[in-house]
């Protein structure tokens, strides 16, 4: 049996950290699966990493239940969560059609969505009605990267700290049973993985989320812009399986991320 929900959580309660990367097809998830990653995120950053947009809004369903099914044959036995793309969750019955499709087609054991607010509780609510697993984003939002004055930390302006602590708890109550949070001031990251039951995973927050997840692209040096709070795992190393591998020892002994990769 592989990575289900009960692992991640009893990881949570035991404090031993949770690793991710994204994956988009199954000739690197494979890899992944080898390395013993805990979950694959395929997520909306193909986008850009894979097709060359300029951000994540023209990925569509069919894109995502493409790649998912892809990652799912390649690693059967990592929890596989895959992003629901811009505008396919609008309303509770857009988000339901959209995750079927991601679960039958591409074979998701989780549906991610971004938000906290009413009408994305009202997803996570009904989507959680029907038994199907949501994992929540905060913070950094990509799909709204616009609408937040570009890539930023999350969190320091007027309001924003206590919004996204109202948040998180909110799509925990709602019924998300992961939380991902982006570029947000690590101390806050730390309160809000603190307060909630559910794992929480981190991206550029700091050493003190549950667990970490990096887009892959940037995890082994071939993204054009590598951000601040990555790092190239295969730089040393003599193959990419070493790379997710040294990923995965980083993150578990606590060595990554470091002070140079997150924010106050």
């Amino acid at each position: 049996m592989g990575i289900t929900l009960t692992t991640l959580q009893k990881k949570k309660a035991e404090g031993t950290r949770i690793t991710m990367l994204t994956a988009y097809d199954a000739s690197f998830a494979g890899l992944m699966q080898q390395a013993d990653i805990d979950c694959l995120l395929v997520g909306d950053s193909l986008g850009m990493v894979v097709a060359g947009h300029v951000n994540t809004t023209p990925v569509s369903v069919d894109d995502m239940a493409y790649h998912a099914a892809a990652v799912a044959r390649g690693a059967p036995g990592c929890w596989r969560i895959v992003d629901m793309p811009f505008m396919s969750y609008a309303t509770v019955k857009q988000a339901l059609a959209s995750a079927q499709r991601l679960m039958q087609e591409g074979q998701a054991n989780m549906v991610k969505l971004e938000g906290g607010h009413s009408s994305q509780l009202d997803v996570i609510r009904a989507l959680s009605e029907q038994n199907i697993a949501v994992c929540a984003h905060l913070g950094l939002t990509p799909q709204t990267v616009d609408k937040l004055g570009g890539y930023r930390t999350v969190g320091k302006r007027d309001g924003e700290a206590e919004q996204l602590r109202e948040q998180a708890l909110a799509v925990q109550a709602a019924g998300a049973e992961m939380l991902v949070l982006e570029c947000i001031p690590r101390g806050l990251a730390a309160e809000i993985t603190a307060a909630l039951d559910i794992p929480v995973i981190g991206i550029g927050c700091g050493p003190a989320t549950d667990g970490q997840v990096l887009v892959s692209y940037d995890a082994i040096g071939i993204s054009p812009h590598i951000p601040y709070f990555s790092h190239n795992f295969l730089e040393g190393q003599a193959s990419l399986l070493d790379a997710f591998a040294a990923y995965r020892e980083a993150v578990i002994s606590g060595a990554f991320p470091g002070d140079e990769h997150a924010r106050d």
